[in-house]
């Protein structure tokens, strides 16, 4: 069985190693992106999936063109993105720029916030752009930031509130309605923001952009965090003669007021907290949305505005019963439309807070494929980059090891593959020469390695491997020299050509493992050799940082990753030695056991034909 075996699995071995390398490949091809790299002037790009459905914001209304806030901040290299970010693009999933503006920037404090304009953002269903940077050359490339080109032409105002204290809000919108005065500037929800202290309002001018007819469509949306919690506190106001729009909070409670009609009061909002504020007019009626929820409804039409407005206070009506104060507070993000906004739109501008995290998703860092083998494997060569001198020199003294683990292998799997080619050819000339002793006349050395003139010189020359035929030499060369004429043998003679043949049989075991030591020492040796320079490499990668106090995942993760390249070049030492070692064993024993058969038959046999029937 073994005999039959071992030829199938050496002509099947070749067969395995081309499967196994396509199977390589294809897996390289299946592991690169599946979007082809935009630029190639930019050497980084990451996946941002914007998620609408249940396991993200969980928005089933309709949505719309829309602004998206991306928060950058961990893992991304801000030294690769450009003065203030104007490095990086976005890109749509059909290849094309996608509109963008950085509100803020900080590459100290490793954190940015761009919005980005998405084209008709799908309820319900995952989104992806893609977000490159690492222009090295300097190139320029379409798709820079623009914040007017980022809000379609029914925004007429958005404050990021991004500007020094005392700085009027600027619009960055294409309408330019900027504001009077400014304000203290504060953190926010989203990068900085205007605190107001109840005192001094935020004057808006009026402007054909901000103003609305009679029975017009509104959307106006804020971030808010109340300080104190005020009776009738005045968030945003806007009158014109007797009519009156005002957005604000009553002892907590948010409303909405249109000409002295305010939406009913519900549950009050925590002081110190960060809530969205939105408002929806329709033409028929006012609709007040919290945190993405409507919280209340006033049933009737806008009257006509001129755009004047404030924020954080209102012009005190003298005829007002509950007279009016500014709100103590902060606010963020203002937003105002001229159109009702869906109210898919405004779930998805009160994701923009905390819960951003469930709606963005920002991925690794990639790099465009370098030939066949892209994908994770171009990941590679950033890791090799970052692999430090003594990584280098424990990386090279593994490649030693399986090289000369390799050697071994191959060399000592042709060498078995000759001997038990050899056995084989051998044990059909001895099966006819054991039959009669008598052949093996040992006055005529042609005649002992024919073997009776069953094996043709052609013969002899392939199973000269073979270490049977050297054992049948000893045992032959043994026989000649103590066989009487009479062609008997004492029994101690036996005894001692039996000696004899097991020393063969020791030698040729010993030729058989000459070499395996070195798979044993590659199979134990290499894993911890892999450990060392990876230990190595940790504690220095952690010494660099002590030493330059920066704490960051753009810091830690190539010298980690460069560190764990020292244990996977041991175990790629280590694993084909152990599968290597196993399977040359496991044929070696083979040929041992043919040997221990072949001996035991052969002095059986001797003493049959030999021996002195009355010794």
């Amino acid at each position: 069985m073994k005999q039959t075996l071992i030829p199938r699995l050496n002509r099947f071995l070749p067969m395995l190693a081309v499967a196994l390398l396509f199977t390589g490949s294809a897996w390289a091809e299946t592991a690169a992106p599946t979007a082809a790299w935009w630029n190639p002037d930019f050497t980084l790009r990451k996946k941002i999936t914007i998620d609408t459905g249940a396991s993200g914001a969980g928005i089933s209304d309709p949505i719309g063109t829309t602004p998206v806030l991306v928060r950058l901040s961990g893992d991304f290299n801000f030294d690769a993105a450009g003065d203030g970010g104007s490095g990086i693009r976005f890109i749509g999933e059909d290849g094309k720029p996608l509109a963008y503006h950085i509100e803020q920037f900080d590459s100290m404090l490793g954190e940015a916030y761009a919005w980005v304009k998405i084209p008709d953002l799908k309820p319900g269903a995952q989104t992806t752009i893609w977000l490159y940077y690492g222009n090295n050359g300097g190139k320029p490339a379409d798709g820079g930031p623009d914040a007017k080109a980022t809000y379609d032409a029914n925004t007429v105002l958005v404050y990021h509130f991004a500007e020094k204290s005392g700085d009027p809000a600027q619009d960055a919108t294409a309408s330019g309605n900027n504001a009077k005065n400014g304000g203290a500037s504060t953190d926010g929800s989203i990068g900085p923001a205007l605190r107001l202290d109840g005192k001094t309002p935020i004057a808006i001018p009026a402007s054909t952009s901000l103003a609305i007819p009679a029975g017009g469509s509104l959307t106006w949306s804020a971030w808010i965090k109340p300080t104190v919690l005020q009776p009738n506190a005045i968030i945003y106001s806007c009158r014109d003669g007797t009519s009156d729009f005002l957005v604000g909070c009553d002892n907590g409670a948010p409303f909405v007021e249109v000409n002295g009609t305010r939406s009913p009061l519900g549950a009050p909002l925590a002081a110190a907290s960060w809530h969205h504020l939105a408002v929806m007019a329709n033409g028929s009626a006012v609709v007040l949305y919290v945190d993405g929820a409507i919280y209340g409804q006033v049933n009737v039409a806008l009257p006509a505005f001129s755009g004047a407005a404030q924020i954080g206070g209102d012009v005190v009506d003298p005829n007002a019963t509950t007279p009016a104060v500014g709100f103590n507070g902060v606010i963020d993000e203002l937003d105002i439309s001229k159109m009702a906004r869906p109210a898919g739109y405004i779930k998805l501008a009160a994701q923009s807070g905390d819960a951003a995290a469930k709606l963005v998703t920002v991925g690794q860092d990639e790099q465009p494929p370098a030939g066949w083998l892209s994908g994770a494997f171009g990941l590679f060569g950033v890791i090799l980059k970052s692999v430090t001198i003594d990584g280098w020199v424990v990386i090279g003294i593994l490649g030693i090891m399986s090289l000369v683990s390799w050697y071994v292998m191959i060399t000592k799997f042709f060498y078995l593959n000759g001997v038990q080619k050899g056995n084989k050819l051998f044990l059909k000339g001895w099966s006819q020469a054991a039959l009669d002793l008598t052949v093996l006349d040992h006055n005529d050395a042609e005649k002992v390695k024919s073997m009776g003139g069953n094996l043709t010189p052609k013969l002899q020359r392939l199973i000269h491997n073979s270490p049977l035929y050297r054992i049948y030499h000893i045992g032959s060369r043994e026989i000649g020299v103590r066989m009487a004429g009479d062609r008997i043998l004492s029994s101690r003679s036996i005894q001692a050509i039996r000696a004899s043949l097991d020393g063969g049989y020791v030698r040729e075991n010993h030729a058989l493992n000459d070499g395996m030591v070195f798979l044993t020492i590659s199979i134990a040796g290499g894993p911890f050799m892999g450990l060392l320079g990876t230990v190595v490499g940790v504690m220095i990668t952690f010494a660099a940082i002590a030493a330059t106090g920066e704490v960051n995942i753009s810091a830690i993760a190539p010298g980690l990753a460069a560190a764990l390249v020292a244990t996977v070049a041991g175990l790629l030492v280590a694993i084909p030695a152990l599968l290597g070692y196993n399977y040359l064993v496991s044929r070696m024993k083979s040929v041992t056991s043919d040997l221990q058969v072949f001996i035991d038959e052969f002095v059986t046999k001797m003493a049959e034909f030999y021996s002195n029937i009355g010794d």
